[in-house]
């Protein structure tokens, strides 16, 4: 049997190791110099992840700049409002400088007065590891790349508490950032949809285009007008509505070939339609009374004509002819041709935006009322 002394010296005892093993950090906290593992969300939409990797000390040497090297290498700190993102204000992402791999969002990016970087948090999934820092007569959380380790900056308690209450101050040194229309080809594609669900960057489309092809005239004119014209992606002038092959400038103008110098037009009806193209512009922009002239310009290859490639493009020219005839612009009848495309050929290269090479040149094309 335990004496009565004895017994209580035990239960002092027992009483002490299970306060020792309390006061124990749990596996995983940050202590001294000790690495805090982020918390993982799972989420079906992460990015995918990429083999980041830190360069050789002799490629580090090449590709940083004394200061970045100085900053992630030798845990240095850059000169606070004298860096090159505290006051970058684009959307975008900031990667390390050293492996590439992404660290923080613009969406967490916030103005903090101090001259560098902050950021309410890291970008989800991605790896930042925490260590003690006793330097400079003081204790504060250094923030390194879980990639790269490369030395970032720290972390402290202050930050916006709507935010979290986190302020990640990180050198810019240490950062490259990359916009976020260049992120897909950049290699960091996958992060648009961040951007695209905050409502700061338009997802992209496939553009919708269609060609129509005119003539009116001189195709000089036409084109100088035509170019400028919102939804209108490209302009190029050449032959259509002919039977000759290869048709050249030289055949064209004797005006035996049934060819008429033409514009070729490739446009955005997202921006502009058909219709809208040919009422506010091209019966506008050239006499559509006349035929086989313009100007002073004489013979077929100067008619007015719509060259469609469609029912739907054949439907908008003749709803816009009969706009044109009804609109009270023109005291005699419309005679524009609107007939089935046919071959285009391309005009010589001295006649493609010949009035933007020779400014002042003729033309015998304006916007009426």
């Amino acid at each position: 049997m335990h004496s009565i002394p004895s017994l209580i010296a035990l239960a002092a005892a027992t009483m002490l190791l299970v306060a020792c093993a309390a006061s124990d950090p749990p596996p995983g906290t940050a202590g001294e110099n000790s690495v805090k593992e982020p918390a993982k969300v799972a989420d079906a939409t992460a990015p995918v992840a990429k083999a980041y990797q830190k360069p050789t000390e002799a490629e580090l040497r090449k590709r940083l700049t004394p200061m970045q090297y100085k900053v992630t290498q030798e845990s240095g700190t850059e000169p606070a409002f004298r860096n090159e993102f505290w006051n970058e204000k684009r959307h975008g992402l900031y990667v390390d400088i050293v492996s590439g791999e992404p660290l923080f969002s613009s969406l967490d990016k916030f103005d903090s007065g101090c001259g560098w970087p902050s950021f309410s948090k890291p970008l989800k999934d991605t790896e930042i590891v925490e260590k003690r820092d006793n330097a400079h007569g003081m204790v504060r959380t250094e923030v390194r790349s879980g990639v790269a380790d490369s030395h970032l900056g720290h972390v402290f308690d202050d930050g916006p508490a709507e935010r979290g209450g986190l302020r990640y101050c990180i050198n810019s040194a240490s950062l490259r950032f990359v916009p976020v229309e260049d992120l897909k080809n950049a290699g960091y594609g996958e992060y648009v949809k961040l951007f695209v669900d905050a409502g700061v960057y338009a997802a992209e489309k496939t553009m919708t285009t269609d060609t129509i092809i005119l003539a009116g005239g001189c195709f000089w004119g036409m084109e100088e007008l035509l170019r400028g014209i919102d939804g209108v992606l490209e302009t190029e002038v050449g032959y259509s509505g002919g039977t000759l092959d290869n048709a050249t400038y030289e055949q064209v103008k004797k005006g035996n070939t049934g060819h008429a110098e033409s514009v070729r037009i490739l446009f955005d009806p997202d921006k502009i339609s058909l219709e809208q193209l040919l009422t506010d512009w091209f019966f506008r922009m050239h006499d559509p009374t006349t035929i086989n002239r313009q100007g002073n310009d004489r013979g077929s290859q100067y008619r007015s004509a719509i060259f469609y490639s469609s029912e739907a493009q054949k439907q908008a020219a003749e709803r816009a002819k009969a706009a044109a005839a009804k609109s009270g612009r023109w005291d005699k009848p419309i005679v524009t041709e609107i007939v089935s495309a046919g071959k285009f050929w391309s005009a010589e290269g001295y006649h493609q935006d010949y009035l933007q090479k020779n400014p002042g040149g003729y033309t015998c094309h304006w916007m009426r009322d």
